[in-house]
């Protein structure tokens, strides 16, 4: 599986608006900047999040953006496979499976990827937004406080 710079940084923007949640909007300027992503390329970033219904956004001087629903309600895997396509490394889980049945030689390999796709699906559907945030304060309180500085 591999995430694209769209699929995460589709990631950083929720996980942004995720932390201002209860605050309200978010203005893209300034997920942009905080989050280090290209402004024009978060535009149609949200543009696909906005017609996934996961955030939902204000025009105007004081809009922004915000989600939709709470942090804890919308799921990693939802968010790479809206971006990135399917989490296997070859295909779907259908695919896999049918290549698994079908292969004259080698089923035992796709079998495998097959194992890889639902290891990795069963983390990333039952991670939300929510669990990535408390993981950061708790990675953050390890490392005594100190935001991790970017090369």
């Amino acid at each position: 599986m591999k995430i694209s710079h769209r699929g995460l940084y589709a990631l950083k923007a929720l996980l942004k608006l995720a932390e201002a949640h209860e605050r309200g909007l978010v203005k893209i300027h300034v997920i942009a900047d905080e989050e280090d992503i290209p402004e024009k390329f978060l535009e149609g970033i949200l543009v696909t999040l906005k017609n996934a219904r996961l955030v939902s956004s204000e025009r105007g001087r004081q809009g922004g953006y915000r989600l939709r629903r709470p942090p804890g309600e919308i799921q990693v895997g939802e968010v790479v496979r809206l971006m990135d396509g399917p989490l296997a490394p070859l295909g779907d889980a259908v695919e896999l499976a049918q290549r698994v049945r079908t292969e004259p030689r080698h089923a035992g390999l796709f079998d495998v990827f097959l194992d890889v796709r639902n290891a990795a699906a069963g983390i990333l559907d039952h991670t939300t937004l929510a669990d990535v945030l408390q993981r950061d304060r708790r990675l953050e309180a390890r490392r005594g406080g100190r935001k991790a500085v970017r090369a």
